[in-house]
């Protein structure tokens, strides 16, 4: 399993303008930042996340690489990794104006139940999948609700109970000078509870790691980078808190004969000189499993390109099919006997300018604009 998706990280859109970047970006770091959630591993985990997140999607450049081609665009030295950046600043800026007053009007918590976080699973179909759909098996380790004790954290028949130091509300203030500050609890760490018996299963978290077992429904004609959500299958939240959902990202392993352009289907089919001369059909797969027939007219050149229609990709959730383009080869002729090369230059003394229209014409003109340099040159 892959690393989680960075909008979902920041909670944002995958539209989202800078504005909105920046503003989930400031919340989020005021709400993990390490000097607010001291000996809190999960906090500072949360906040490099955070931050990687950010220096990857404020960067035009960087943020279309990602856009096409996720994580793998900052793997091997293709981008930049986590950092502060230019943003830095500002957002110790909005940590300074939060200290001093600006969080006053903000609620309790809610006995420190955080929604679990968003998990993202990385799943390669192949194109045969991708035209019929089906359903998929995934197994995945996850943070799930404790059953010991329903996601509370106390051991069984106790409960939390509110902290003594912010009387609930995870928030403490201390008098300075002229100023009155507001950090987090110390004692509970912002949660407004504390339990004086932690479940022995859990650690008093509310959650375990266990492995899942989830039915995926993949429906006919998704693409590459399609997405596909599951809500509450996330990880489950902090003592009881709400699950995090689950992204399927789909991608669609490349096919030996078909190459996929939206709902059209391309491939590439060889056919004899004779048959090109004189015109007749061939039979070519299609991604159905059926075979179908394609006429073609005498003269057929290589590079013609024959339309099956409806016999491409159905497109995602509409009754639309695209089609099938054949593009034509001719295959020159290899390992001739006596007799096929007799016959040949039999053929060969046989043509005229009528039969070689192209290569004629071709001739004809490289002489031309040859000629035209060379009165170029003496005028």
């Amino acid at each position: 399993m892959s690393k989680r998706d960075y909008y979902e990280i920041l909670g944002v859109q995958r539209n989202a303008d800078d504005k909105a970047l920046k503003s989930a970006f400031r919340k989020l770091a005021m709400q993990h930042h390490p000097d607010r959630n001291p000996g809190n591993a999960e906090a500072e985990q949360r906040f490099r996340e955070i931050n990687e997140a950010y220096q990857a999607l404020a960067d035009p450049q960087k943020r279309a690489a990602y856009d096409r081609f996720g994580h793998d665009a900052f793997t091997q030295g293709a981008g930049g990794g986590p950092g502060f950046g230019n943003d830095f600043s500002d957002f110790m800026s909005d940590i300074f104006e939060n200290f001093f007053g600006e969080t006053r009007g903000r609620g309790r918590q809610s006995g420190g139940r955080e929604r679990g976080a968003d998990l993202r699973y990385n799943l390669e179909i192949s194109l045969e999948e991708a035209f019929i759909g089906k359903t998929e098996t995934i197994v995945l380790p996850t943070s799930v609700s404790c059953e010991a004790c329903g996601g509370t954290g106390a051991k069984p028949g106790s409960k939390p109970r509110a902290c003594p130091t912010c009387g609930g509300y995870g928030r403490v203030r201390a008098q300075q000078g002229f100023f009155t500050v507001e950090r987090t609890c110390p004692n509970c760490h912002g949660r407004g509870e504390v339990i004086d018996d932690p479940c022995g299963s859990c650690g008093g978290a509310g959650r375990v790691t266990r492995e899942r077992t989830l039915s995926v429904n993949i429906p006919a004609g998704v693409e590459d980078g399609t997405r596909i959500r599951l809500a509450g299958e996330g990880e489950a939240g902090l003592r009881g808190g709400p699950a995090g959902d689950l992204y399927i990202f789909l991608s669609i392993k490349p096919h030996q004969f078909f190459q996929r352009d939206g709902a059209d289907l391309f491939s590439r089919m060889p056919i004899s000189m004779v048959t090109a001369a004189l015109g007749g059909e061939f039979t070519t797969p299609t991604i159905d499993g059926s075979d179908a027939k394609v006429r073609i007219p005498a003269g057929t050149q290589t590079g013609k390109q024959f339309r099956l229609r409806g016999k491409g990709m159905p497109v995602l959730r509409s009754r639309e099919v695209g089609d099938l383009y054949i593009q034509v080869v001719i295959e020159t002729p290899q390992n001739l006997t006596k007799r096929q090369r007799e016959l040949l230059e039999e053929f060969e003394a046989e043509c005229s300018k009528e039969t070689h229209p192209e290569s004629t014409g071709f001739l004809s003109r490289v002489r031309e604009f040859f000629d035209g340099l060379g009165g170029s040159a003496r005028a």
